[in-house]
Parts: structure tokens; sequence; C-alpha cells
């Protein structure tokens, strides 16, 4: 559960004890969902400053294509690693 999106006067051991049929001594109401968009101006704001391309990322970029050792060993077993450790969604029937 994101804590931030929580309704303080909440939680879930009393929906368990509503759930089970018994009361909680305090009646517990449920406020509609919200959303803020304050921040989306600032966001898209600070996005229209930057450039759309980066020379500096480019040249990292191709800095490490052309490097033959990256990249390294290590990361390519991590990464296997957490590829193998993932669920295999094709076989999910939810």
């Amino acid at each position: 559960m994101i804590q931030s999106m929580s309704s303080p006067d909440r939680s879930s051991a009393a929906d368990a004890i509503v759930a089970a049929g018994q009361s909680t001594g305090k009646s517990v109401r449920q406020r509609p969902d919200q959303i803020s968009t304050e921040g989306a101006a600032f966001l898209k704001g600070a996005l229209a400053s930057q450039p759309e391309i980066r020379p500096e990322v480019v040249a990292r970029g191709s800095a490490l294509a052309a490097d033959p050792s990256y990249p390294s060993t290590a990361i390519m077993r991590s990464v296997a690693g957490a590829i193998l450790a993932s669920p295999d969604l094709s076989d999910d029937e939810s």
C-alpha cells in the first residue's frame, strides 16, 4: 500500500476486523479517491527546459558501445539472474 495515498483514519487491521463482522468501536468513513496535479505544471516546465538531445549522454553511449569489455561479465550475470528470477507472466491466468 502506498502510504501517501492511504487514508490516515484506516488501517489494514481495522479492515480485517470489520470484514470479520466485528465492530471496531469507531465508524470508518471512506473518502473518495483524490488526485493532485499541482506538480504536473512544474514537471512539464522542467522537462520543456531540458534539451531533447544531451550531447554528453550521447558521447557516453558512443564510448560504451565502442568498448568491447562493456557490459562486464558481472553486469551480464546480474541481468541474467534478474531475468531468470522474474515471474513468467505468460502463465498468469488471472
